[in-house]
């Protein structure tokens, strides 16, 4: 917030601050110095009034539609720079936009708006140059927009000054005289009516709109100020009439002058032109960037200050405001940092709404951004929860470390347990998970989140081997104003903004930038992150699963050294190779706040080896008998041996479960052909097994056709 009063300054609009004003704003103050402040405006109207004065024309973009504090008291975001340009000393202020046109936000300037323009402007410096006709001289001389020859080509002697004229009585080549005579006079008169004013009606299209406001603003006659707001939605890029709509706007920000009345200390502004969007980056990028004479200031959300400002204000309809001390007001001002001022009103609603009161901020924060009365969390059956690890386990095979280690984190957040406030916002559990490829580090963040949630839905994979490029850090907060995809946000704040309760996996996170690791920092140890666009994104309901094959590459050969190795040797190993990697890109905190999470994976064992091939078998049974009602049984005493055999390679074992997968493609592949070549009939149960050479077969049982128990 800014405690400048800008009445006591030297014009920023063009005119000085005139002496004596009704409303008593204007005191005696030194030349360029600061007054006591009589009222308060945002930080950004001040820094408008800066570059005003240092002659150009600016481009707003950002919060336009929120509340601000201006003159004690809440205000619109159109009351606030209206009324700075009032006190900067604009006679007119005039506002555009493509729902109402042009009309005049503050009393009596419509009418001195009106005077001004069916006015004929005077001489003096219109924006052009010696020599030269700019559109005012043309204004000037309004026959000649019209069609009608100027004085050089159609005036009479009568009408050039110091020439000698001849009686119009006289008679001159007979009645040719006396037509050319008669014309003269009829040109004379149509002449004046042409520079007669006459009233007209105000302009309404918007081409008519600049026109005028052209003529005003390169005018000295008085100071004049307009804005346009929501121009880029009349204007959209790629038609060419947006083009020379933006050109022609461009031309009346740029020919402004400074007003005649501009006194005092200077520097002084020109009359002023303004345009007020959403983003930036809806503009074509010439408009703004090819001329040094037009700025863009960004509006971001209010600082601490105008925070303070709003709660006060509205202090007394928070529920618990009779109880509130300064210290609660202070934590609430830390606690809604990027809301906006109707969010913060929004709040003291919520607070009555969700009966929670302002000295617990936190949770009326976490309230009214979830703006759910059920939370997944809460609703999980008691049950279901306390025996997390079974469930997790059928899903997950052969890492029962890893499993209670979630399960652990699922019950606490059940619970609601944990050392006060500190982390209510941090996300509900943050794991890292390392260990070989292929060992279920992806289906337990799907198990997870099917188990709280019902639907798989809920997970969310980011693949981190996408971002091995500086700016894709980009990609995960959103571009900054005026670049490609700021409107577009970024993806991850996006789906934590749309889906808050969310189980996120960053899949092989040692593939990511180190710039893009630094966006996890604030995630971690807040619990939010912002995007291009200002809008915050809270993980505080979120379960979050980092995975990495850091150290993978190292288990082959440690397997070629000895036959196995024990789960303990296989966590130091992993253990050691992840802290070595954070140290060797630079970034050990990170692996700080993770280190409490990390979990290892185990290699999968003889025992996890022939789990995980029944259960593959298994799924293709299923499907062999939807699409062609054919029963299959897998031969146990023949496919376990052989799976096991083909799995203890350590070059396989460093594969894990995708190496089983990839062994029983074998398996596939002679049903696919037993299918093709015999067509067997609805029923017939398929005996699939491997032969004492070791190739997989696939027989009709002798039984016939039956609806046979599986073994699979």
């Amino acid at each position: 917030m800014s405690t400048v009063d800008w009445s006591k300054q030297a014009n920023g609009v063009g005119g000085a601050e005139r002496p004596g004003r009704a409303d008593g704003r204007s005191r005696p103050a030194g030349e360029g110095q600061p007054a006591a402040a009589d009222a308060m405006m945002p930080l950004w109207a001040v820094s408008l009034g800066w570059e005003l004065r240092r002659g150009r024309q600016v481009i707003l973009n950002g919060q336009i539609r929120d509340r601000w504090w201006f003159e004690d008291r809440p205000a619109s975001f159109r009351a606030v720079v209206a009324g700075m340009l009032e006190l900067r000393g604009a006679d007119v202020v005039g506002w555009w936009d493509p729902v109402d046109g042009l009309t005049f936000p503050i009393p009596g300037h419509a009418e001195l708006f009106d005077r001004l323009r069916d006015a004929r402007p005077s001489g003096g410096n219109r924006g052009g140059t010696a020599g030269t006709t700019t559109a005012d001289d043309a204004e000037g001389r309004p026959w000649e927009r019209r069609g009608v020859p100027d004085g050089s080509q159609a005036d009479t002697a009568a009408d050039r000054p110091g020439e000698k004229q001849e009686p119009a009585d006289q008679p001159h080549d007979g009645g040719a005289g006396a037509a050319r005579t008669r014309r003269g006079d009829e040109r004379q008169r149509g002449r004046e009516r042409l520079l007669t004013p006459r009233p007209s009606g105000r302009p309404r299209s918007f081409e008519d709109v600049v026109a005028v406001v052209q003529r005003l603003v390169s005018s000295p006659d008085a100071a004049t100020a307009f804005v346009f707001e929501d121009v880029d939605h009349h204007l959209p890029p790629g038609r060419p009439e947006s083009h020379l709509g933006y050109l022609r706007l461009r031309a009346a920000m740029t020919d402004a002058v400074t007003p005649r009345s501009a006194t005092g200390g200077g520097p002084h502004a020109r009359n002023t032109v303004l345009c007020a969007v959403g983003d930036v980056g809806r503009l074509p990028g010439w408009f703004h960037l090819e001329d040094p004479r037009i700025a863009t200031l960004h509006i971001g959300p209010p600082d601490p200050s105008e925070r303070r400002l709003w709660l006060a204000w509205l202090q007394r309809h928070f529920n618990g405001a009779q109880h509130a001390s300064r210290a609660d007001l202070e934590g609430l001002v830390g606690a809604t940092d990027g809301m906006a001022g109707w969010d913060i009103e929004s709040l003291a609603r919520t607070s009555w709404l969700r009966n929670t009161p302002l000295q617990k901020p936190d949770k009326l924060l976490e309230m009214h951004r979830l703006n759910v009365s059920v939370d997944p969390w809460t609703q999980l059956d008691r049950e279901t929860v306390a025996r997390a690890s079974d469930v997790l386990g059928n899903r997950v095979v052969g890492q029962s470390r890893a499993v209670d280690a979630v399960a652990s984190a699922l019950q606490s957040a059940f619970v609601g347990v944990d050392f006060g406030n500190s982390g209510t916002a941090r996300p509900r559990g943050a794991f890292f998970f390392v260990g070989p490829t292929g060992v279920g580090k992806t289906e337990l963040a799907k198990a997870v989140a099917e188990m709280m949630f019902g639907d798989q839905g809920a997970y969310a994979r980011f693949d981190m081997s996408e971002y091995q490029q500086e700016h894709a850090a980009e990609r995960l907060a959103g571009a900054p104003p005026g670049f490609i995809g700021y409107e577009q946000g970024g993806e991850l704040t996006r789906r934590v903004q749309e889906r808050p309760f969310s189980v996120l996996l960053f899949d092989e996170i040692e593939k990511a930038n180190p710039k893009v690791l630094d966006k996890f920092l604030q995630v971690l140890e807040d619990g939010r992150l912002t995007d291009g666009r200002g809008q915050t994104a809270y993980f505080s309901q979120c379960l979050i699963i980092f995975t990495s094959n850091t150290g993978a590459d190292a288990l082959q050969s440690l397997l070629e050294e000895r036959d196995e190795l024990s789960y303990a040797e296989l966590e130091a190993h992993f253990t050691r190779a992840v802290e070595e990697k954070f140290r060797q890109i630079g970034r050990p905190e990170i692996y700080g706040r993770l280190k409490p999470g990390v979990v290892v994976f185990d290699m999968l064992r003889r025992e996890h080896v022939v789990r995980i091939a029944d259960r593959l078998l298994a799924q293709l049974g299923e499907s062999v008998r939807e699409r062609h009602r054919v029963e299959l049984v897998p031969d146990a005493d023949t496919l376990h041996p052989w799976i096991s055999e083909r799995m203890s390679d350590p070059e396989h074992q460093a594969y894990g479960g995708r190496q089983i997968r990839n062994e029983l493609e074998q398996v596939r592949t002679a049903v696919v052909r037993h299918l093709l070549e015999h067509r067997p009939a609805p029923g017939t149960r398929l005996l699939v097994g491997v032969g004492p050479e070791g190739t997989v077969r696939v027989t009709a049982d002798g039984t016939g056709p039956s609806v046979a128990e599986g073994s699979g």
